[in-house]
């Protein structure tokens, strides 16, 4: 199995407020549907609860809740052990948030795929925890400017595990 993480990022390393994403980014939202197509993604109950269709497309949803519930189009575990435990040793599994998914999963990653979004001024309640270049290698970087559709400049970086 390979694990990734994948998430935007500001320069302050926020990824949400009031459990809404900071940036709406149509690349950014492209390039996370071509990763994950296909694909399992594991997130939090509140990241799952934001969606606004409820469960993605084209790809199996797994919900982690401490609670018993259950959710259309997903299949629900208690922690990420579990659901990691459930999952085939040729899937590629995509964590898609939040803040304290994204830091129980980053020990256990091999990949990120990170949107870093040129902006430090968005107000965030939840954030992504540090890329440490210690233990993650930048493997990849394509820059793109700001536009009309896309209010900040913004660069898709890709880290591999040292």
């Amino acid at each position: 199995m390979v694990l990734s993480v994948i998430a935007a990022i500001n320069k302050n390393r926020g990824i949400g407020y009031q459990n809404k994403l900071l940036y709406w980014l149509p690349n950014d939202m492209k390039r996370f549907k071509a990763l994950t197509t296909g694909h399992t993604i594991i997130m939090g109950r509140k990241t799952f609860e934001s969606l606004p269709k409820g469960a993605l497309p084209n790809r199996r949803n797994i919900v982690l809740t401490r609670q018993e519930m259950s959710f259309a189009g997903a299949e629900t575990f208690h922690s990420l052990n579990e659901a990691l435990e459930h999952c085939g040793s040729e899937e590629e599994v995509y964590v898609i948030g939040g803040a304290s998914l994204y830091e129980e999963a980053m020990p256990l990653a091999d990949k990120l795929c990170i949107t870093e979004v040129n902006d430090d001024k968005a107000p965030a309640d939840v954030f992504f925890p540090e890329i440490s270049l210690d233990f993650w290698q930048e493997k990849s970087r394509e820059s793109h400017p700001s536009d009309e559709r896309h209010l900040y400049s913004y660069c898709f970086v890709d880290y591999v595990r040292r």
